[in-house]
């Protein structure tokens, strides 16, 4: 999957879940600039699998939903 895909699902999801970069910041322990840049393609995300979880829950989502790079290497 491009990293082109990876952004657009990203924000397709938080679309879908009507959660602002603010809220999904906050749910994973992040700066809104680091979820911006996330979806611009700037950076890539590296998350714990805590954070995972709660990518799922605040985006109501399954694992199985999020684009292949922001799964854990650990849950794969």
């Amino acid at each position: 999957m491009s990293q082109e895909s990876i952004t657009n699902s990203l924000v397709e999801l938080r679309g879908k879940a009507q959660v602002t970069q603010k809220q999904l910041a906050d749910a994973l322990g992040v700066t809104e600039h680091t979820v911006r840049n996330w979806e611009k393609g700037r950076a890539e995300a590296e998350l714990q699998i805590w954070q995972v979880k709660a990518l799922c829950k605040i985006l109501r989502c399954s694992l199985d939903d999020l684009p292949d790079r922001f799964k854990d290497s650990a849950t794969a």
